[in-house]
């Protein structure tokens, strides 16, 4: 009679998450979002590192909404954004008539708001230090002490994202030691949009949600120029470029003559496998030509200003690097 064969089970292959609102088609990028959503789950503080316009903020929402908090509030507050003198009110709230100027009905603040759900602090290393020592003693108690009120237990997870180094703030004294550890359960470094292998899918994914349902294709050649050039502004600049491209498009098809002029003349960003560039200053000076010109929208005279030289050596720069619009 003859044995059984055993059956080996197949082998499980982790599946990209597929959620609203980002694109994680980056296999490293992937694995870092597991990790994120199952510290977070345990209520192990996320910090998120990353260069302007990386997508910080989305990364945390999509954590927030693959939870099992998804039900309640997202509440995000740019520490960066508002000044000193409001930040506190901001965040913890007050009571009414606590202070000149309070509305008589008190305010609740973005903690009392993300109860039950999520808080996203951007640009934490921005916060005062006062407030990080008050929010140090909120994430030890669970109490938020509003200005002129009384203590409020608040039950939130906390995601900070920041674009610095918070070591060398807390090196510097501007950001304490004992709270960089309370936030620091899981770091997680962002990739750089010109480091990301995804970039093409991500061209695809926020070319569909600028156009809003309408079909609108890259031709060849602008599609390698878009994801040749370095994007120094990231995910934000991309979707920008493409939200404009979107709406001039009449014919449903974008062309190379249609993108911006900065994109149109850059060289391709060189990879880590490939030759290090012959003329590497001569490449940056080409790329800050570029760039400012975009910036001042092509105004010679501010241009030559914000690069601190006349206008006879800017055009003799444009000529040398072959740049005309």
């Amino acid at each position: 009679r003859p044995l059984p064969t055993p059956t080996v089970p197949a082998p499980m292959v982790a599946q990209a998450p597929r959620l609203s609102g980002i694109c994680l088609d980056d296999a490293a990028l992937q694995a870092d979002f597991r990790k994120a959503l199952r510290v977070y789950e345990r209520d192990v503080p996320l910090l998120i590192n990353g260069e302007t316009g990386s997508g910080k903020e989305a990364f945390a929402k999509a954590v927030h909404h693959a939870s099992q908090r998804a039900e309640k509030a997202f509440v995000a507050l740019n520490c960066a954004a508002i000044p000193e003198s409001l930040i506190e009110s901001e965040l913890f709230g007050y009571r009414g008539g606590s202070f000149t100027g309070a509305r008589k009905e008190g305010m609740r603040g973005k903690l009392q708001q993300a109860d039950g759900g999520t808080l996203f602090l951007d640009e934490i290393g921005d916060m005062p230090l006062a407030l990080q020592t008050r929010l140090l003693r909120v994430l030890e108690d669970r109490q938020v002490v509003p200005i002129g009120g009384e203590p409020e237990s608040v039950n939130v997870r906390i995601i900070s994202a920041t674009h610095r180094n918070l070591l060398d703030r807390v090196q510097d004294g501007s950001f304490r030691e004992d709270l960089y550890y309370r936030l620091n359960g899981l770091e997680v470094a962002l990739p750089a949009l010109r480091e990301r292998s995804d970039k093409s899918r991500l061209l695809d994914f926020l070319l569909a949600e600028e156009a809003g349902g309408v079909t609108v294709l890259i031709d060849g050649p602008a599609r390698e120029a878009l994801l040749g050039f370095a994007w120094p502004g990231n995910v934000r600049q991309l979707r920008n470029v493409l939200r404009t491209l979107a709406a001039l498009c009449e014919d449903g098809r974008i062309g190379l003559e249609d993108l911006p002029a900065m994109i149109r003349q850059a060289r391709p960003v060189v990879s880590a496998i490939e030759e290090v560039s012959e003329h590497p200053l001569e490449d940056a000076e080409r790329l800050a030509l570029l760039t400012t010109l975009e910036q001042t929208r092509w105004h010679m005279t501010h241009t030559a200003e914000q690069l601190g030289v006349s206008r006879n050596t800017l055009y003799r720069k444009l000529r040398k690097h072959g740049i005309a619009r």
